[in-house]
């Protein structure tokens, strides 16, 4: 399609029939690389994508141009720009002249059809498209979505602490706890009622948890909990649910969020209440090689409310390595001090 490029972004107004005898809805027409996507222009969501290859012209030489997807499909569009029927007459003179090529052809009308069935379904499917989304971004998407969040909740809890040497005692447990994935592990003053994750591997402490905890046994369980996220769930995936669906296609299609799509996004997150899986938790426990009664009593000094994290405690033999040395522990315990 390199012949076509000078087209590529172009838009149009246009008038879309998803079925034969179904009303007309007004779309934005736009000629991407190998589709046409049509979109509500209300909301910027994609309604429909057309592969480029096999979209056919129903009515040569009248206006305005009658185009359909396919030669069996039942949507129709309606176009009277004439830069956009240009465009699309120029693609199928091209193809034409392609047609010794069918192999690319082919290529081309698979991955057309692909894209429509994925555009499809995630458009009526909310919940599969959130989850799918948050299952392909990659770690630098994770971690650019994860410092947007940061710096709204910061706007409530006010600037992580930075003490150069809590600082790198942080550091320290979010690699002895959370490794081998990429993990932060940050403590602010205010909003944090003890810890919660956010996408990108960020773990927010509250700084008077770490300040009284009686060890950084407890506290490294305090860490554990946070990254459950409402029994194993991605934290990725609540966001995705505030910022909506039309901001989860763009992120999909496009690699970013829309511009203020997380505002309240703190407020919200701030007021969730994990929903902690006994199970589940002991198993973060025995993969981080954490003992875990020191949480379990930190949490109710009785045992009684907490007694599954006590009797299944994987490290009540005291085999667990240490997670972190005496000279590490004071330091965090002091990160927001300056």
């Amino acid at each position: 399609m390199t012949a076509l490029a000078k087209y590529v972004r172009l838009e149009s107004p246009g008038l879309w029939h998803e079925a034969t005898g179904a009303r007309g809805l007004n779309v934005v027409v736009g000629f991407r690389e190998a589709t046409l996507v049509l979109s509500d222009p209300k909301s910027d969501l994609a309604l429909s994508h057309w592969s480029l290859p096999a979209v056919q012209r129903l009515n040569p030489g009248t206006l305005p141009a009658l185009y359909a997807p396919g030669p069996d499909a039942d949507e129709t569009l309606e176009i009277d720009d004439t830069d956009m029927i240009a465009a699309l007459d120029t693609v199928h003179r091209v193809l034409v002249r392609r047609q010794a090529r069918p192999g690319r052809l082919r290529a081309i009308i698979l991955a057309g059809a692909t894209v429509l069935t994925l555009g499809l379904g995630f458009v009526w499917i909310p919940g599969a498209l959130v989850q799918h989304t948050a299952s392909v971004l990659p770690e630098v998407s994770r971690t650019e979505i994860g410092r947007a969040a940061l710096a709204e909740v910061t706007r409530l809890t006010g600037p992580p602490c930075a003490a150069r040497l809590g600082t790198l005692a942080a550091a320290t447990l979010a690699e002895r706890v959370l490794a081998p994935g990429p993990a932060t592990i940050l403590v602010v003053r205010d909003g944090v009622a003890t810890s919660l994750a956010l996408p990108g591997g960020l773990i927010l402490l509250a700084a008077k948890l770490v300040e009284t905890a009686p060890g950084p046994e407890a506290l490294a369980g305090h860490v554990l909990a946070a990254t459950l996220q409402s029994s194993g769930q991605d934290p990725m995936i609540p966001l995705l649910q505030h910022a909506g669906v039309a901001a989860t296609f763009r992120l999909l299609t496009s690699g970013k969020l829309p511009e203020g799509v997380l505002a309240g996004y703190a407020e919200t997150l701030l007021r969730t209440t994990p929903d902690m899986s006994s199970e589940a938790l002991l198993e973060r426990f025995r993969t981080a090689r954490v003992p875990s009664s020191p949480y379990a009593y930190a949490l109710d000094p009785t045992g009684e409310k907490v007694l599954p994290l006590i009797e299944a405690d994987p490290y009540r033999d005291g085999t667990a390595p240490p997670v972190l040395s005496a000279e590490h522990w004071a330091k965090l315990q002091r990160i927001c001090a300056e």
